[in-house]
């Protein structure tokens, strides 16, 4: 869609206002008062900006389904800002249904933004998208209950972890992982590598090593010892290990998925100006990394790391050494954004992997 079609009048500089739908539990809260946000309260009360935000997003598919109607038919989806998964926002570029951000209106996300996040395959310099958290797909294990280390994907298919061992069952959350571990380059992955990867785990459904295909639940399963191995992502096991430090997070030799979940201004959005602002406020690196502290997700602002290596109190000075929120140099050599999967191939290659874990 030209850009011409995609924007509506601005009305940020006479409405001070804006409306932003988020994940659940993706934003500090006050810990005597959850109906505080401190960074966007700080956001309003500099700016003026009024802020409705809105816990509204649970699954990807599922939003794309509510305001997709909206955006084919060129209306408003009555939304300025939302946070979708990078796999999702790639889908949203193609259609067109998102407006390019105004950098200018953002110097610290010019400054500020990630090296690893600046240009995925699907958004070349983030010219529509500005990464909110970010994260590893990798594997959780309980070291205690398990007896050892674990390194290395195949290592998920060892005889001690026969029954014991989920995947994630969603295809855009499980591929990459896999194939890296056959030593796929995953930013340019090819239809034979997607089908070698099902074909193996097909292999090990048939022989009883995979227990079951998960969501988030993986959580619960790893918990309570049902399963002693999993594909998990960073910011989970991080939460996890409050309450058991024998959970272990590891991204294997051969490499794991560096991910994103990211804003984006959809088309006729009435407050674009305010919005540009607001994606620059957590770009501040004190505003980063006092988000940081709360989610434990990847911080796509590695500046926001000396702040918190300089903050007060021990427990979150200690949030600066975690390479889960901030990768070392030897882990970010590790880590790699995948090519996302095409119209063209989705429809075939959801079949198959739907088949294979039993969707």
């Amino acid at each position: 869609m030209p850009p011409a079609d995609r924007a509506a009048a601005d009305l940020s500089a006479t409405d001070k206002r804006l409306t932003w739908a988020n994940w659940p539990l993706y934003i500090d809260t006050d810990d005597e008062d959850a109906a505080r946000r401190p960074t966007l309260d700080g956001f309003e009360k500099r700016t003026g900006i009024s802020v409705e935000y809105v816990e509204e997003i649970n699954d990807n598919d599922e939003f794309f389904g509510k305001i997709s109607p909206a955006l084919m038919n060129h209306q408003s989806t009555g939304r300025d800002l939302v946070v979708i998964s990078d796999w999702m926002c790639a889908r949203f570029v193609r259609l067109g249904w998102v407006q390019e951000m105004d950098r200018a209106r953002q110097p610290n996300v010019t400054e500020y933004l990630d090296p690893l996040l600046r240009s995925p395959a699907f958004d070349p310099g983030r010219r529509y998208t500005v990464p909110w958290q970010s994260g590893i797909t990798g594997i959780a294990y309980h070291r205690r209950r398990l007896g050892r280390e674990i390194h290395s994907v195949s290592e998920l298919w060892a005889n001690d972890l026969k029954g014991r061992v989920t995947l994630l069952s969603g295809l855009d959350e499980a591929f990459a992982l896999l194939m890296q571990g056959n030593g796929v380059d995953i930013t340019r992955w090819t239809a034979d590598d997607f089908h070698t990867v099902c074909d193996q785990v097909e292999e090990q459904v048939c022989k009883g090593q995979i227990r079951r295909f998960t969501g988030n639940d993986y959580i619960k399963d790893l918990s309570s010892g049902d399963v002693l191995a999993c594909q998990a992502y960073s910011g989970d096991v991080i939460q996890l290990q409050a309450d058991d430090p024998d959970i272990r997070f590891v991204v294997p030799e051969e490499g794991a998925e560096l991910w994103s979940e990211s804003l984006m201004i959809p088309n006729l959005a009435g407050h674009k100006a305010n919005a540009e602002r607001l994606i620059d406020h957590y770009y501040d690196p004190e505003v980063a990394a006092q988000l940081a502290a709360w989610v434990n997700y990847v911080c796509p602002v590695p500046a926001a790391r000396d702040v918190l290596a300089a903050a007060k109190g021990a427990e979150t000075a200690a949030l600066a050494e975690d390479p889960l929120i901030f990768p070392d140099t030897a882990m970010r050599r590790r880590l790699a954004i995948a090519r996302d999967i095409t119209p063209e191939e989705r429809v075939g290659f959801a079949k198959r992997w739907n088949a294979v874990a039993g969707l």
